[in-house]
């Protein structure tokens, strides 16, 4: 009997070591595994198919060929008599136009502006036509004697449009002056072409520009300028 119970006791002690090695403790969480949200535990993987690219906005270009700035420059002085009206032109104007972010930004250069066409002095009112060698004189005090067109050679401007109807706000770069004015235009924006038509008096000296005189101004170029323009986008 007293062997049984013996036995009896070291089989009960065996058990009881065996449990205790094979059934684990309370599991000890580390600081960061105790403290994290249910949101950071990893979840399964999901793919997506890519999200197309928004289209990019629609950008015109300025055709040259259809553009036109116009710029009429009149004689005065006490001897405005003997001297001409001019009609100064540029047909090289680049640039871009945005509809869907209201905004336009061209420039054109000096160099390659044109003086007295026939057409266009016709367009003014203007009388006859000077000769070739007055247009050229002309030309030549324009670019070297008022505009300095050597130091300054680009004209930028830079237009953003309000709501309909109303003028255009604009930034005109010129001589390295820049004036904001807002300018009444016409727009007309048919088959993808966008066409934008106006005028607007200008005066040389808001720009640091001396008009040029001869004879202690007897005879001169007036300070205003009228300026006409229109500009083709597609």
């Amino acid at each position: 009997m007293r062997k049984f119970y013996k036995y009896l006791k070291v089989g009960v002690l065996s058990a009881c070591m065996a449990a205790c090695t094979q059934l684990p403790g309370p599991a000890q969480e580390t600081p960061a595994a105790a403290h994290a949200p249910v949101s950071a535990m990893p979840s399964a993987s999901v793919a997506h198919p890519p999200r197309p690219a928004a289209p990019a906005a629609a950008v015109l270009n300025i055709d040259s060929g259809l553009s036109l700035i116009a710029v009429t420059v009149r004689r005065g002085g006490l001897l405005a008599r003997l001297g001409h009206d001019h009609v100064v032109a540029s047909r090289h104007i680049s640039g871009t136009v945005a509809p869907a972010e209201n905004r336009a930004d061209f420039q054109f250069r000096l160099d390659q502006l044109t003086v007295d066409e026939a057409e266009l002095r016709i367009a003014a009112g203007l009388e006859k036509q000077p000769s070739a060698d007055a247009i050229e004189g002309t030309r030549n005090n324009m670019l070297t004697k008022v505009l300095d067109a050597e130091r300054y050679p680009l004209v930028t401007v830079h237009a953003e449009r309000g709501a309909p109807g109303q003028p255009l706000q604009v930034a005109i770069t010129l001589h390295g002056v820049t004036r904001s004015m807002a300018i009444p235009v016409e727009i007309r924006d048919a088959k993808g072409m966008m066409t934008v038509t106006g005028s607007v008096n200008l005066k040389q000296s808001d720009f640091g520009i001396t008009p040029f005189s001869v004879m202690a101004g007897a005879l001169a170029v007036q300070d205003q300028m009228e300026l006409r323009f229109t500009l083709v986008a597609k």
